[in-house]
Formats: structure tokens, C-alpha cells, sequence
């Protein structure tokens, strides 16, 4: 397996095997990560090998968010909350929860049981394809992407989404969304933007 990973990825080649590496690892393959979940895991994000720890708080987190071993969300989470701050992590879930539930109007009754709202990413996943799905709502086009169908399209891969609820469309009004989602996974979040926005003193 580590084989595999140091192929795909050489910059693992940086840590200590022995050392850092290996009970890296272990760590995951206790939570049941282990095999083609791991190596992807690790190809994608190397930095887990450096960021990755596990106290008694986040496992309690981890059981807080009631996502079981089978699920396939699983995976995720373990790693979000392995290589993140708790600060961090409770500021994450807090940004989405107030999505979800303020803009798409979803009951909290829907969180718990779909928990990924709470850990996908909210300027590169929901807030975009939310905001995809009403543009093409107000442009009267179909597939409408609403109700259970917004649920399924927010945890598709994103070529999958694009040739589902995009790509389908006249190639004119497929520009039009295309260029529409792009800017919106462009936007920074408001509290950022207006804090570069904000002057001391005369503003000249």
C-alpha cells in the first residue's frame, strides 16, 4: 500500500517513515480506513501525514456526528476532524449549519440525518450549487435542482454534477450557468470581503 502512495505522491518521501508515516497510518486504519480509502486519502491530501491528531475531544466529535463506519461519509469525516483544530472544525460546521438551515431552509431534522451538509465545503460545494439551482429555477430550464434532488446533487462528484444539471442544457444557456457557477465558487464570504472593504481614516 505505501508503496502505492509514494509513487503517486513523492513529497510523503519528506516525512519520517518510522517515526511519523507509519503511526499515521495505524491511526486511520484503527478508525477502519485502510486499503484504496487510505491511499487516496493520502495521495490527495499528504498533509495529513504532518496535521493529522486524534485527542479525546475529537473522538467524541466523531461520535457526535453520528456517521457510521458503513457510511460512505465516513472516511471524511474521520480525516476533517483528524487534521483539523477543533476551533477550526466547530467554526466549519457553525458557517454550514447557518447555511442550511438560513438560505436552503432546511430543517435540522434533515442535518441529522444527511451529517455531509455539515462537512462539505461551503464555498466550494453548497453555496455554489445552491446558488446554480436558482438560477436555473428563475430561467424556468429543467432538471429543476430542488427538494431530494438538491441533496443528491450536492454530494455528486463535480463532473458528474456539471454533465447533470449544466452540460444538458443548449450549449448558449450551458455557457451562461457554467460561467454563473465559476463566479459563484469565485465569491469569498462576506465577512472577508467586507473587511478588505473597511478604511481607518480619511479615504483619500
Amino acid at each position: 500500500m505505501l508503496r502505492k502512495v509514494l509513487i503517486r505522491n513523492p513529497s510523503l518521501l519528506i516525512y519520517d517513515f518510522h517515526n511519523k508515516v507509519k503511526p499515521v497510518i495505524a491511526m486511520y486504519e484503527e478508525f477502519g480506513i485502510t486499503g484504496n480509502d487510505l491511499i487516496a486519502m493520502l495521495i490527495s491530501r499528504p498533509t495529513m501525514i504532518s496535521r493529522t491528531s486524534f485527542n479525546e475531544e475529537k473522538m467524541e466529535y466523531i461520535k457526535k456526528t453520528g456517521v457510521s463506519r458503513g457510511s460512505k461519509m465516513y472516511k471524511y469525516v474521520v480525516s476533517l476532524i483528524g487534521i483539523s483544530r477543533i476551533e477550526t472544525l466547530l467554526d466549519k460546521v457553525q458557517r454550514n449549519m447557518t447555511f442550511v438551515l438560513g438560505t436552503m431552509k432546511l430543517s435540522p431534522k434533515v442535518v441529522l440525518k444527511k451529517p455531509f451538509l455539515l462537512f462539505s465545503s461551503l464555498e466550494a460545494v453548497l453555496k455554489p450549487r445552491v446558488l446554480l439551482a436558482r438560477k436555473i429555477k428563475e430561467m424556468d430550464f429543467y432538471p429543476q435542482v430542488d427538494g431530494s434532488i438538491m441533496l443528491r446533487a450536492l454530494r455528486m462528484k463535480e463532473d458528474r454534477f456539471l454533465n447533470v444539471f449544466v452540460k444538458c442544457h443548449p450549449q448558449d444557456v450551458a455557457t451562461e450557468l457554467l460561467e454563473f457557477y465559476k463566479h459563484a465558487k469565485g465569491l469569498k464570504p462576506l465577512a472577508e470581503s467586507s473587511k478588505k472593504t473597511q478604511r481607518k481614516g480619511f479615504p483619500f
